[in-house]
């Protein structure tokens, strides 16, 4: 009997056994034809196969390589026509000319001289996207290009390239029309210019004499600067300008001169600060004067009484 037990017992051993042979055979031939076609998947797209990877749900092994075509070509707007299209590739064009003058002129700040140009034909382009009329073909595309989406990205990118020339004041420098500077503007670069050749001539010498030749043409820089800002004619060129030509005059060279409107001032407050004691001095004197005009009538009727009596004795 106990025979008879222990053959059963390695039967059902050796029957395990081949079970789990199948099995594992069975799964991995499962897992070698998942991988074989996440492999031929993944021939489609690499870029594909790289979004899988980093999904959070898709957890691939790391041998594996999955792919999905994601990537298709965009259809074209139906609402956007050949003419539409054009306008809006020049635009593109001219924006970027401008935003790259403004990077290329940005310190020193010199936009408005020298960008002014570029600001006008992009202006000029966007009047015509944004207008109402009908262009070539008869049609308008303000609608198709600037009111088509949500971002409204057209409008946008035009609405901070205005904000820039307007935060600049650089229609106080530029001539009606955009065709050149105005003459104001012409004649402080020009003294601009002078000054800063002043500062350049000596700036390797004498600072003293840099500071004895250069002082007509600077304090002249300053008063049409100053007469400018009352005007209003200025724009940010002039004001950097002018700015950076004051820090090289006071700090960098240590030059300085006396301004002919403080010395008014200077007067002015020296009366305020010695009028009080100018008011308590005259005060104090004229006092003083009139106890001896008090007392002096007293002194003499008492002396004449004196002598009055004197006689009547004598």
């Amino acid at each position: 009997m106990s025979l008879y037990k222990n053959s059963s017992c390695s039967v059902l051993l050796v029957l395990s056994y081949i079970y789990a042979l199948v099995s594992s055979g069975e799964v991995n031939v499962s897992a070698t034809d998942s991988a074989d076609t996440m492999r031929q998947a993944s021939s489609f797209s690499p870029a594909a196969a790289a979004v899988v990877v980093n999904s959070p749900v898709f957890k691939p092994g790391e041998d594996s390589l999955f792919s999905l075509n994601l990537l298709s070509s965009s259809p074209e707007d139906p609402e956007i026509s050949d003419y539409c299209s054009e306008l809006l590739q020049i635009f593109g064009q001219r924006y970027s000319a401008y935003v790259n003058c403004l990077a290329t002129f940005a310190r020193p700040v010199q936009v408005c001289q020298n960008c002014f140009s570029s600001y006008f034909i992009l202006t000029d382009i966007y009047v015509n996207i944004s207008s109402d009329q009908m262009g070539a073909g008869n049609e308008s595309c303000r609608d198709s290009l600037l009111r088509s989406d949500r971002l409204m990205l057209v409008y946008l990118l035009y609405s901070n390239a205005k904000d820039i020339w307007i935060k600049s004041d650089c229609g106080k420098c530029i001539a009606h029309g955009f065709q050149s500077l105005t003459n104001d503007t012409l004649y402080f670069l020009n003294a601009h210019n002078q000054t800063i050749t002043c500062f350049n001539k000596y700036k390797q010498g004498n600072q003293t004499d840099l500071c004895k030749d250069c002082k007509t043409s600077y304090r002249g820089l300053n008063e049409l600067y100053s007469r400018m800002e009352t005007n209003g004619t200025m724009c940010i060129d002039i004001e950097d300008a002018m700015n950076m030509t004051r820090i090289l005059w006071s700090k960098k060279y240590n030059c300085s001169f006396p301004r002919e409107e403080t010395v008014p001032v200077i007067a002015v407050s020296s009366f305020m600060l010695f009028l009080p004691i100018i008011f308590y001095l005259s005060s104090f004197l004229h006092s003083e004067q009139k106890k001896r005009k008090l007392i002096h009538p007293k002194r003499a009727k008492s002396y004449s009484s004196l002598m009055n009596i004197q006689n009547k004795l004598s």
